[in-house]
């Protein structure tokens, strides 16, 4: 039996619902259960409204994100939003929808984003259907405002935004409100490649004159000891997504990325994986033992690859064989330069006990000095 994975909503589509169910019970001054709304991927959707609360001049109401099956950290928060004119109706002249962030809601702090500096960290997209949402509001009541207040808040934002890399973004005190379709696609790791181009943008606003990749946070951290001068904006948490990552940075040219990693992903890298994920990359050690054999390293070496059961009892067991690691190294520079033509990838090989090997054959590039 096949099970279809469920979709769930952004966190811009919330906001613009909440906003629409705290328009409605200010100017209707009765209580609203659920409403809908447009989404910008076409169709409509409709959410239950909660903790309503409403009075002549305020109405405000939550609704509970739901991420469907591709769960990410504002899974299961209370987005908020509070609508408040600040005058009383006028009947002539249309509505200013003003847009403000409240609790948990970051601000933007770095260039590079689609919000710029010292703005709400609520995107364009998001504040486009927040906008039409409340405007549809006061359009079927036909009153207008001069002014009309919407507060998008998430309570505890600030505390959900500690899991993220809102931080190194630019994104300070709290989370951002997102989406460009209104829909979550399940298990489609738009999360990430998203972050990974915004991470790239902001580095490219900063000035940033290449960056390192990491695959996790451990290799982050060792290659951030080693190039004690760089800047966090040169720091892109890419995961295991390799390919796309490659490509994103040759679109921003940034053509001599860094890979920081340890053995078992840069030897993924070096078979030509487009993702470095155990489910989308099966580690065949007798393709490394060929590869050895080929470049004449000694017989221990191979030995031990042909006894191994991993690629990291192989990196432990010969030390870190120098003749080994930098024949992967150089097939996985080979292999990113598959995955984006014209760009000239060096490795930053991490050790398990969160050193690097220095290899002095490893030449990092120029910009490395000024990352």
């Amino acid at each position: 039996m096949t099970h279809h994975l469920r979709s769930g909503y952004t966190t811009g589509a919330c906001a613009a619902a909440a906003a629409k169910g705290a328009a409605q019970m200010l100017v209707s001054k009765t209580l609203v259960t659920e409403v809908s709304i447009d989404l910008p991927a076409g169709g409509n959707a409709t959410f239950q409204l909660h903790g309503q609360s409403f009075s002549t001049h305020e109405a405000s109401c939550f609704v509970i994100k739901d991420a469907g099956d591709d769960p990410d950290i504002t899974n299961g928060a209370e987005v908020w939003a509070t609508a408040n004119p600040p005058s009383p109706p006028c009947l002539e002249g249309g509505s200013k929808i003003n847009i403000v962030g409240g609790i948990g809601i970051g601000t933007v702090t770095k260039p590079g984003l689609a919000v710029p500096p010292g703005e709400w960290a609520i995107n364009p997209v998001p504040r486009t259907m927040i906008e039409q949402a409340v405007g549809s509001v006061l359009s079927e009541f036909k009153i207008h405002h001069p002014e009309f207040k919407i507060v998008i808040s998430i309570p505890d934002g600030e505390e959900r935004a500690k899991k993220t890399l809102n931080a190194r973004l630019g994104i300070i005190g709290g989370l951002s409100i997102l989406g460009t379709t209104g829909i979550v696609r399940p298990i489609s790791a738009k999360a990430w490649t998203d972050t990974i181009d915004a991470s790239l943008d902001v580095a490219k606003a900063c000035g940033c004159r290449t960056v390192i990749l990491s695959t996790g946070r451990s290799s982050e951290m060792a290659a951030q000891q080693h190039f004690s001068q760089l800047t966090e904006e040169a720091c892109i948490m890419m995961g295991d997504h390799v390919a796309y990552a490659l490509q994103a940075c040759a679109k921003r040219d940034f053509m001599e990325p860094i890979i920081a990693c340890q053995f078992a992903k840069l030897l993924k890298i070096a078979c030509g994986y487009e993702n470095t994920h155990a489910a989308a990359s099966e580690l065949d050690l007798a393709v490394l033992r060929g590869w050895a054999e080929a470049a004449h390293i000694s017989p221990e070496i191979v030995a031990i690859i042909a006894q191994a059961n991993t690629a990291r009892e192989i990196a432990v067991t010969t030390d870190f064989d120098r003749a080994l690691m930098t024949l992967v190294a150089g097939r996985a520079t080979l292999a990113a330069a598959v995955h984006a033509p014209g760009i000239l990838m060096y490795p930053l090989l991490c050790r398990y006990d969160g050193g690097i090997i220095d290899d002095k054959k490893f030449h990092y590039p120029q910009a490395c000095c000024g990352i």
